[in-house]
């Protein structure tokens, strides 16, 4: 966990944010419109730490530094792309490192964030597993990437983050504790509509169910990436714990919920999961639950020597899942020359540290 114990204000709801404020200022005999001060400063002015509150006296700064905390992220890299994605590789307090991608597309301009310090899950197509997991990431440092991502596209006028998806590092409902309070107060606090925000999961069940309950209409996507059980497993581990016909039970009673998008995330891998025959059952189950599909070319990482399936492929896997009435799309590589896809900037630079080390010990 981050090294500091004082409460950290970017990690509270903003129902928890307003009564620890007033409950500090009013011990200290201060006016009430100090916390509406904070609370501006947090979600209007994104101020990187207390100090920068300059319309609280002195005093009242050091007052609040010293009960609490601002959890921010330093940026330790930046890689822009050609076709104009940008990739963060964030330091931690603690030294963690995680990555965020701004990923501008027509009018939209999509941030998508880590919810753990690497992975757990070991899915066989991915990077993230690279430098194995380390912790969970806390509401604060969750959110810390959306604030230092504003802060970097009007800097660079690159124009305002108009959706965001937990699809960085980490399974988000692995993570629940913080990242069921990070979506409220990217809602509540910085005023992104629910519909604009998608939890990413491989099919942890008791996330699905819990997100189903909350009454905001934050969206689902699955990384489903095979339709069949035997399959699908051989690709994420966790089909063993929450197989499939399971998984669908769930996603049933999320869709139940209403205006709640449910997409399927499939990976289109050379020889693997791209059999042609694979496209109804697919289609079968996104029908079940209203579900779109991205297919998505796979990204090569360098202990797997699988390559992306070939475009004609992709073209008529698309075809015949668009025959069985299921919306499908197949979505555009981006950032591959500053390495993009989840783990990859961060497994390289653990690399890099690791090599520095053993030169510097050798």
């Amino acid at each position: 966990m981050p090294p500091t114990q004082a409460t950290d204000l970017l990690s509270l709801t903003p129902d928890e944010l307003d009564l620890a404020l007033k409950e500090h200022f009013e011990a200290r005999g201060q006016p009430a419109y100090r916390s509406a001060q904070v609370r501006r400063w947090i979600y209007e002015g994104l101020a990187p730490s207390i100090e920068q509150m300059t319309d609280l006296p002195v005093g009242e700064r050091e007052a609040l530094h010293d009960r609490f905390a601002m959890v921010e992220a330093e940026a330790a890299q930046v890689a822009l792309s050609e076709d104009g994605t940008v990739k963060h590789l964030w330091r931690l307090a603690d030294g963690e490192l995680i990555e965020s991608v701004l990923i501008p597309s027509r009018k939209r301009m999509t941030l998508c964030i880590s919810s753990q310090a690497g992975c757990a899950i070991g899915c066989t197509f991915c990077a993230t597993g690279w430098g194995g997991f380390d912790r969970q990431l806390t509401a604060g440092e969750i959110v810390c990437q959306y604030r230092a991502s504003r802060r970097w596209v009007e800097k660079n006028e690159r124009g305002p983050i108009t959706n965001i998806v937990y699809m960085g590092m980490g399974e988000p409902l692995a993570n629940r504790k913080s990242v069921f309070p990070s979506l409220t107060i990217l809602n509540q606090g910085y005023g992104v509509g629910a519909r604009r925000i998608t939890v990413s999961t491989v099919g942890m069940v008791p996330g699905i169910l819990e997100l189903a309950e909350r009454p905001e209409q934050f969206r689902l996507a699955l990384s489903l990436h095979a339709p069949e059980t035997e399959l699908r497993g051989s690709l994420i581990p966790l089909e063993k714990r929450h197989p499939l016909p399971e998984l669908l039970e769930a996603l049933k009673k999320f869709d139940d919920g209403g205006g709640k998008r449910i997409t399927f995330e499939y990976t289109m891998i050379g020889g693997i999961n791209d059999d042609l025959a694979l496209a109804p059952k697919l289609a079968k189950i996104a029908n079940q639950v209203r579900a779109f599909v991205n297919l998505i070319p796979f990204n090569p990482i360098p202990y797997q020597d699988w390559l992306p399936s070939p475009p004609e492929q992709i073209r008529a896997f698309a075809a015949v899942l668009e025959a069985a009435g299921v919306s499908a799309a197949v979505r555009e590589t981006r950032g591959r020359d500053i390495d993009a896809a989840c783990g990859q900037l961060r497994g390289h630079t653990l690399v890099q540290l690791e090599k520095g080390r053993g030169s510097a010990t050798t």
